[in-house]
């Protein structure tokens, strides 16, 4: 089963910053909702950003005004530019693309991720 590449994770200092990409395959990529996911240690996997086909964003308040989504159809890939980082972000980072109206059921399987790890 076709599964994202996320890269870009690493290691920073509070408010510091990082850019994630997530390679994803397919002709569907152009034309899908992306959405960028993360999951810290004990707790359940959570949405954190959404670009339509479109280019219409959507944030989870928490990363609001901090965090940016953006993709590049040419290059079947999606970025999260993360910027004044917190340690509460730290979490693995997963890309995938929900199923229209749907929050559970997603067209790729899930990648392994990228850790992001915010401590001083």
């Amino acid at each position: 089963q076709v599964q994202p590449v996320e890269s870009g994770g690493g290691l920073v200092q509070p408010g510091g910053s990082l850019r994630l990409s997530c390679a994803a395959s397919g002709s569907i990529f152009s034309t899908n909702t992306m959405g960028w996911y993360r999951q810290a240690p004990g707790k359940q996997r959570e949405l954190i950003a959404l670009i339509t086909r479109g280019d219409n964003t959507n944030y989870r308040d928490s990363v609001k005004g901090r965090f940016t989504i953006s993709r590049d159809n040419a290059k079947n890939t999606v970025y999260l530019q993360m910027n004044s980082l917190k340690p509460e972000d730290t979490a693995v980072y997963y890309c995938n693309s929900p199923l229209p109206g749907s929050s559970t059921r997603y067209f790729y399987a899930w990648g392994q991720g990228t850790q992001v790890t915010v401590s001083s």
